[in-house]
């Protein structure tokens, strides 16, 4: 038998090394090892790799009874397939493919895009909110980056010095290590700026290229919850709903670009998608947001 804190070990080295899942991934798919070793018992690689669709189909039930969505359910049936899998490696079979099961059905929402006024409207929000001047303009660069460049909060996050001095494009790192070239408008660069020269901890300078570019109110690199916290305040000083997030920025800037005439294929290419189905959703946005409009507008809707 493997000890389970080895299995585990093992399964999050190949998730993050192997890989390159990103942190979040990586601590859920264990989560949800875990979650079926403790089933499970003493077990080992060549009885993982044995594991049918029947004791997948168990541990979704268990899962169930403890009150997870159709979402949730999708999720942990992925990671436990993908578990499978690399205990099929570990257990040295030819065939990896996991056993058959097909998961809950789910209705893809359209996410909700904010207006370009109240994109703008956040960034000026949390500025003003804040505790600290510097913290005030480093909050405003994040979500300009989200909505200027349609960035990702954990690829704003996981910039450092040495982009700075910011120029007319920036090289991005997004899921899977792949890189993309975003436009930087002047006020992002502005906003970046400003938040370097007040921030008081060391940003610039040249033995600090490889230290993050925003900065936690101790130091450390700036942690999404904060941002997200940030945000939150400022969402109910304006009175928007809470589909009003960091993430609905980056939506944002794919809708109103779509709106505006940007093609699909561009619009990939700024967004990091791996593939274009992934883009095509934002099609169902502008529809959407072009109907909202319509209903709201023309006068036969209002009598």
């Amino acid at each position: 038998m493997t000890a389970k804190a080895d299995l585990l070990e093992a399964w999050g080295t190949h998730l993050a090394q192997g890989r390159r899942r990103s942190p979040h991934t990586v601590r859920a798919y264990v989560a949800t090892a875990s979650r079926l070793l403790d089933t499970l018992g003493e077990t080992d690689w060549p009885q993982l790799a044995s594991l049918d669709a029947a004791a997948l189909r168990r541990q979704l039930a268990a899962r169930r009874q403890q009150g997870i969505g159709n979402v949730s359910a999708a999720r942990e049936l992925s990671a436990l397939k993908a578990f499978l899998i690399f205990a099929r490696e570990k257990a040295g079979m030819t065939d990896a493919m996991p056993p058959r099961l097909r998961g809950p059905r789910i209705k893809k929402g359209i996410p909700r895009p904010v207006t370009p006024d109240e994109a703008v409207n956040l960034a000026v929000a949390v500025d003003e909110d804040a505790r600290e001047e510097w913290i005030g303009a480093r909050d405003r660069a994040v979500l300009l980056l989200l909505y200027g460049a349609g960035m990702r909060i954990a690829e704003a996050l996981s910039l450092t010095a040495s982009v700075l001095p910011l120029r007319d494009t920036l090289v991005v790192t997004g899921k899977g290590a792949k890189q993309r070239v975003v436009p930087l408008l002047p006020i992002i660069r502005d906003a970046v700026d400003d938040y370097v020269a007040k921030c008081p901890w060391p940003v610039a300078l040249e033995n600090h290229r490889k230290d993050p570019l925003f900065r936690g109110a101790k130091g450390g690199p700036l942690s999404q919850g904060m941002v997200q916290k940030a945000v939150a305040r400022a969402r109910v000083s304006l009175g928007l709903p809470p589909s009003a997030t960091p993430h609905a920025l980056r939506h944002s800037f794919a809708t109103h670009l779509l709106g505006a005439g940007a093609d699909l294929r561009s619009l990939q290419e700024l967004l990091g998608h791996a593939s274009l189905g992934s883009t095509q959703i934002y099609t169902r946005v502008d529809a959407a947001t072009l109907l909202d409009v319509y209903r709201n507008a023309h006068p036969r809707e209002r009598e």
